[in-house]
């Protein structure tokens, strides 16, 4: 499934949206549903090659298999990603998908869903860039083969 540029017209988001990553670290502290950071098979080797590691070592120290799906492991007495350090990212050149997306996420991306849950608590939305509906749709689109790749 794809998100085509130029659908109905009726999302909101298709004029653009201001964004952009203030470094407050709250994406990557869990919210709810949105808890677990899922990896793709490309994801957990684009970490392992970050790291310095071989996919499996990564696989097997950072993460976890909940129904069928990899995702990093989580500490139940922290809610934030293990790799936030000083509210950044200390793998940010090797992010998995679902973080280089946010916050555009198809799940989201409904008016009533976006106030909840991003413009609520997120510092960077009406800030910086305007993403136009093409670089949008693509990050979409990209979450969705993610999404795919993991079978959600």
């Amino acid at each position: 499934m794809s998100i085509q540029s130029r659908g109905n017209g009726k999302e909101w988001w298709r004029e653009g949206v201001q964004f952009q990553c203030q470094g407050s670290g709250k994406c990557c502290t869990s919210h709810g549903e949105f808890g677990f950071v899922y990896l793709t098979l490309e994801d957990r080797q684009r970490f392992a090659k970050h790291l310095k590691m071989r996919t499996g070592e990564f696989t097997k120290k950072y993460c976890d298999k909940t129904g069928g799906i990899w995702h990093l492991k989580e500490d139940p007495k922290n809610p934030d990603c293990m790799f936030l350090k000083n509210k950044g990212c200390s793998v940010y050149e090797a992010r998995p998908t679902q973080c280089r997306t946010w916050p555009f996420w198809p799940e989201v991306m409904g008016a009533k869903e976006w106030a909840k849950e991003v413009k609520a608590f997120c510092p960077g939305v009406g800030k910086g860039k305007i993403w136009s509906e093409k670089e949008i749709v693509k990050a979409l689109n990209e979450q969705l083969d993610s999404e795919d790749q993991l079978g959600t």
